[in-house]
């Protein structure tokens, strides 16, 4: 099972308020400790929504509209996040329960989220095995 822990974002983060190094530092132990038990497939920080773009889809079938950053209620944007592959939503949670307050001060929240694989969206057998090719070509990639 793969999961998504998102890390939310705080007035600070969307400042540019860059971590201190006793957090980065946890932050990167943490991400150690994943890489070590074989869990960690991937993680990273977000530039603030001031760098982001929004694309939206306001008639079906029409053109999409492009909406540059920033946007508001920080609490309701994201800020990082680190990809996992666990055995269960037990084993997930415990990981999550491990995290460092992504933002110092009390202000960190994150959230954890199950990734839906492509069996859980289709039972068509040319669906599922042209995704099961797609994630050989991605898995290829990484290794060049």
């Amino acid at each position: 099972m793969r999961f998504m822990i998102i890390v939310k974002a705080t007035t600070d983060s969307e400042e540019r308020v860059m971590p201190s190094e006793e957090l980065y530092g946890a932050m990167q132990k943490y991400h150690e400790e994943l890489a070590k038990a074989g869990v960690l497939l991937d993680r990273a920080g977000l530039q603030p929504s001031s760098s982001g773009i929004r694309i939206s889809y306001p008639v079906p079938g029409g053109k999409p509209k492009v909406i540059d950053g920033p946007f508001t209620e920080a609490k309701e944007l994201i800020a990082g996040y680190t990809l996992i592959e666990v055995k269960s939503k037990e084993e997930a949670i415990e990981w999550a329960h491990r995290y460092p307050d992504p933002h110092g001060f009390g202000q960190g929240e994150i959230e954890l989220r199950p990734l839906y694989e492509a069996e859980d969206l289709t039972i068509n057998p040319e669906l599922l095995e042209k995704d099961a090719e797609l994630d050989k070509q991605v898995g290829e990639q990484k290794k060049a």
